[in-house]
């Protein structure tokens, strides 16, 4: 079973149109980078899968149900959770309090009391203390999230990405602002995931998404331009001079 069905999709913005046209099918546990130049139509395709945006025409398949119509949050029952280009957490609670939400996930009013409940949940508690010891992040449990460096929180949004027990992540630009060495660390935190997992990933980072991917689909003008192996891709003209800044008709 595919993981991820896109059978048709585009996104217009007026008279722009951000994604053109886009068939792409990613197998249930394969790790899968989207990589192309900036505008390319990357994050806009991200936030139609997650249901952020509605398609303008299009279906779009995970794990074999039509979600195309779904609010987000059904996305999420479903096993598809995402990271986003800039921090989504909250700054004022801990580690551990931000891993709880995410560990809790899409359960209505129980947030607004998150604190009290977080006290006696402990299968909850438990889960997310996990999570955090996966992500490398178990001496700082305690620490208020608004201490964290930059590569510290970027480790968080993936462990909250993980914490309601996906079945489809997709992380948009993780290494961003990374040092080589948090760059690293990220690397084989995503090897680490386990097999069943599926991974997208939107990254600029040639080191990291070839790194952790298996296959690569490169994004242009808002279409599909080709798709390969981290070795092909690397190797393929065309993209070359996408990254370059030619014309394809050149």
């Amino acid at each position: 079973m595919n993981a991820l069905s896109i059978d048709g999709v585009s996104k217009r913005f007026g008279g722009l149109e951000a994604v053109r046209d886009v068939h792409l099918d990613v197998p249930q546990g394969e790790r899968r980078a989207l990589i192309g130049p900036n505008g390319a139509g990357k994050t806009t395709l991200f936030n139609v899968i997650a249901g952020d945006l509605p398609v303008t025409t299009g279906h779009i398949i995970v794990f074999g149900q039509d979600v195309t119509g779904m609010p987000p949050h059904r996305r999420v029952k479903l096993g598809l959770t995402r990271t986003y280009q800039t921090s989504a957490l909250f700054d004022t609670l801990t580690v551990a309090q931000n891993m709880y939400l995410g560990v809790i996930g899409p359960a209505g009013s129980r947030h607004f009391d998150m604190l009290r409940l977080a006290e006696k949940d402990s299968a909850h508690n438990e889960r997310a203390l996990q999570v955090i010891e996966t992500v490398g992040l178990g001496d700082r449990a305690t620490t208020r999230t608004g201490d964290l460096s930059h590569g510290e929180r970027r480790q968080l949004e993936v462990g909250l990405a993980i914490a309601y027990k996906p079945r489809l992540i997709m992380l948009d630009e993780p290494a961003a602002g990374l040092s080589p060495e948090e760059r690293h660390v990220l690397i084989d935190l995503l090897n680490s995931l386990k097999q069943d997992i599926t991974l997208l990933l939107i990254e600029h980072d040639m080191e990291v998404a070839f790194n952790v991917s298996e296959r690569v689909t490169v994004l242009h003008d808002g279409s599909i331009i080709v798709e390969g192996t981290p070795e092909e891709i690397s190797a393929n003209d065309m993209v070359q001079k996408v990254y370059l800044g030619e014309r394809l008709d050149d």
